[in-house]
């Protein structure tokens, strides 16, 4: 069972999991929206504080069908975010050079180091998902990504960081609706991209790859928290309360000096 908003195990179907709730609120969008407000100055804090500290890493996972708002996410719950010492790493489809080599080889040089927070826009996971839904790899294949999956995150954390994943989940009526209003609105109509309207008739096949790919790799060193990411209000408080606990629990202090302040004149 993963640990998330909404429960998940592996008889679960995520065409049947409501993408609408908003657990805590009611519909109430003032309110979670003051709520996201209140934890931002703990979240700036403690992010100058992990980057000051430099000693722990936090990665974050973000995965989504098409207009889930992976960059929604980004954008509204890292606002005011000292972007020293945050980076996002976006993953499209593989170059020549990334599909020479083994599928983890681009993954890699993007992980966070010592008081970095990194971000994945898509990440590892495409390997099975994308690749599933599309059969671009057969099931003798993609199905033991799973357990490299694991030990890649498994090392990571044994190597310090501290890794969140997050699924936010639209139903398939919400994206219709995000898609049309890139076609409506004459500045996002760059952001539609005809290749979604395929990937769009494949839904339900990304729904079982999705619910696979949580129940395989949900662990406690690495958590999936899967997001009902209709309500945008709702999905970024949400990420927000997450990512605050997380970083009280990793608890950064700023380092202390090697040397007595007092005993310095500036003159």
């Amino acid at each position: 069972m993963a640990r998330c908003w909404l429960p998940i195990g592996k008889k679960t179907s995520l065409t049947k999991l409501s993408a609408d709730v908003t657990p805590g609120f009611k519909g109430e969008e003032a309110s979670a929206r003051e709520a996201t407000e209140e934890l931002r100055g703990e979240l700036i804090d403690l992010q100058r504080k992990l980057y000051a500290e430099e000693r722990q890493r936090l990665l974050i996972v973000l995965q989504a069908m098409d207009t889930g708002g992976k960059d929604g996410v980004i954008r509204k719950v890292f606002s005011g975010v000292n972007p020293l010492g945050v980076t996002v790493a976006r993953f499209e489809r593989p170059t020549p050079a990334e599909l020479a080599h083994d599928y983890l080889w681009r993954v890699h040089p993007h992980v966070p180091g010592n008081g970095e927070i990194v971000i994945f826009n898509r990440s590892h996971y495409e390997d099975v998902l994308v690749v599933r839904t599309n059969k671009l790899k057969p099931k003798s294949i993609w199905s033991k990504r799973f357990e490299h999956l694991r030990n890649f995150e498994r090392m990571l954390a044994d190597e310090g960081t501290t890794i969140v994943k997050f699924y936010l989940h639209i139903d398939r009526d919400e994206q219709k609706e995000r898609l049309q209003a890139r076609l409506d609105d004459t500045s996002r109509n760059w952001k539609f991209d005809a290749h979604d309207l395929e990937q769009r008739k494949l839904w339900d096949d990304y729904m079982q790859a999705y619910r696979d790919a949580i129940v395989e790799t949900d662990r406690k060193y690495a958590p999936w928290y899967v997001i009902p990411a209709n309500k945008k209000w709702f999905r970024d408080w949400a990420v927000m309360r997450i990512l605050v606990d997380t970083l009280r629990k990793m608890d950064p202090q700023y380092p202390k000096a090697d040397f007595d302040p007092t005993t310095i004149r500036i003159v």
